[in-house]
């Protein structure tokens, strides 16, 4: 049926099958594989892969094999190679690591920044179990490339965990790549002390972002101590620039009751007809509003017999 040469009734099986993905359903595992087994549409399938967790023994080899047939010296691989990485990255299965790895070692090779930037991070979600690829990660955190470089500092950490060979690292990316830098920061948390001079003079900062990802930072390493610089930074970003709530509304819910002052724009933003968030995006959008009510429910909970309004 994915293969079916009637295109309406293949079209119509493959949606079918990527939305039981979706939803974890292992009734798409058969369609899946063969998808991946014959090479038609196999795209679709990969999109969808990451969905199926409890299948990556079955998955992350046939997706390891259309990784490495993948000819890196050619051009206009970036989307099946990075999506590919992707998923493998979701699956988390460390079978793929060798596979990722030679990918990373190829693409770098061939000056694909793109898809080294996507192998990094690939190897980042495996962790320590990546550690075979280490020297290779290390050799790229001396790279040029504006994106390779700071995800290079980022795979280099989640592997070795090395806090006296990444913190220079991470100082020195604060200046030029600085919200990559204050996102593994704050994943550091308080160990990342030495940091926390440099963030708050980037509060001030003329880019949103910067601002909003430096503030999450400070958080995580400085807490309860920063909460008020840290907040008027959030709820800035978030009324200047609709597309940060998400990122906002997910640092506040970090935050705990130091997050009520938030309140007035979290209710404002959960009335509009349509949010911004990230792409305006509709799974974004749910996240948003999810995370929103958890947090007025925690921050601001009915009185006892109260009627229970909700937000459409």
């Amino acid at each position: 049926m994915w293969a079916a040469p009637q295109a309406l009734l293949r079209r119509s099986h493959q949606e079918a099958v990527r939305v039981l993905a979706r939803l974890g359903d292992a009734r798409a595992l058969p369609s899946l594989l063969a998808a991946l087994d014959s090479d038609v549409d196999a795209w679709r399938a990969i999109q969808v892969a990451p969905y199926l967790p409890q299948a990556a023994d079955e998955l992350v080899p046939r997706l390891c094999d259309h990784l490495r047939r993948i000819d890196l010296s050619q051009q206009r691989t970036e989307m099946s190679a990075n999506a590919i990485l992707s998923a493998l990255a979701a699956l988390a299965d460390p079978a793929a690591v060798p596979a990722v790895a030679d990918t990373l070692g190829a693409a770098a090779h061939h000056g694909q920044h793109n898809i080294t930037q996507a192998a990094l991070k690939a190897l980042r979600a495996f962790g320590p179990a990546a550690a075979g690829a280490q020297d290779m990660i290390r050799s790229l955190t001396a790279a040029t490339n504006a994106r390779v470089r700071p995800e290079a500092v980022a795979a280099l950490w989640a592997v070795s965990g090395d806090l006296a060979e990444a913190m220079p690292l991470l100082l020195g990316l604060l200046d030029d790549h600085t919200s990559d830098a204050a996102e593994l920061l704050g994943e550091i948390g308080p160990h990342a002390s030495a940091a926390l001079p440099r963030l708050r003079t980037l509060l001030v900062h003329d880019y949103d972002w910067v601002r909003l990802r430096c503030a999450a930072g400070l958080w995580e390493i400085g807490g309860e101590e920063e909460a008020p610089a840290v907040l008027d930074a959030l709820l800035r970003a978030m009324a200047e620039n609709p597309a940060t709530a998400n990122h906002v509304v997910t640092c506040l819910d970090r935050m705990g009751p130091l997050a009520a002052p938030a309140l007035p724009l979290l209710r404002e933003q959960l009335a509009l007809p349509r949010r911004g968030g990230r792409f305006q995006n509709i799974d974004h959008d749910e996240e948003l509003q999810r995370i929103g009510r958890t947090l007025i429910a925690r921050l601001d909970p009915p009185a006892p017999g109260a009627p229970t309004v909700r937000t459409a």
